[in-house]
């Protein structure tokens, strides 16, 4: 097979503390030769941990160890986990189009099973995806619109649960925002899930 017709399952389980209250969602990662670490967002170029840094602990490099150049896997697990911050992606299988990271060429073959995750995190009534593919993917999976950076859109699933939806700016370098003004946004969306 080619590298564009190459089928890829998602390396990793979800991440779920047991009192997850919302769930973070990125698109898919990027290829293992950009990971330093085994787990969401690995890419040193991706802003998400600094991003975390900045809004729990007033401190971009807070998760990151500089003289390693990887991310503090041990610190953010603690993190997620104190704070009830699920983690996962929209895409569960998908073919780079490009070979490339970018989710302008990355094709969702199989999206995650959203009511799935649910299922798991009985707490969860907020749902939050970093940057534009993560964004449409959810509201195709939802069946409603993407909304505005930095806002929420409700959603009552079948079973009765009213969630969240909320978009957030991409953590990627090439969307073209400071971390410090993407992390605005997301400690705004964390105050308003009670999670600051």
């Amino acid at each position: 097979m080619t590298e564009t017709t190459e089928i890829e399952t998602h390396p990793w389980p979800p991440f779920i503390p047991d009192n997850a209250k919302i769930l973070i969602m990125g698109t898919f990662p990027p290829g293992d030769h950009r990971w330093s670490m085994d787990f969401y967002y690995p890419n040193r170029s991706n802003d998400f941990w600094r991003i975390m840094g900045i809004v729990f602990f007033g401190n971009a490099d807070a998760l990151y160890d500089k003289a390693s150049k990887t991310f503090i896997l041990p610190a953010i697990k603690e993190l997620l986990t104190e704070k009830g911050i699920a983690l996962n992606d929209t895409g569960y299988r998908v073919r780079r189009l490009k070979g490339n990271a970018s989710d302008k060429f990355l094709e969702i073959v199989e999206p995650v099973d959203l009511c799935g995750l649910l299922d798991r995190m009985p707490l969860c009534h907020d749902i939050a995806t970093t940057g534009e593919k993560a964004g449409d993917t959810l509201a195709a999976i939802t069946g409603t619109t993407t909304p505005a950076i930095g806002t929420s859109i409700c959603k009552t699933f079948a079973d009765g649960r009213t969630v969240n939806i909320w978009r957030m700016p991409s953590t990627s370098r090439a969307y073209p925002l400071k971390p410090e003004k993407k992390a605005e946004y997301y400690a705004a969306m964390f105050r308003k899930a009670g999670l600051l």
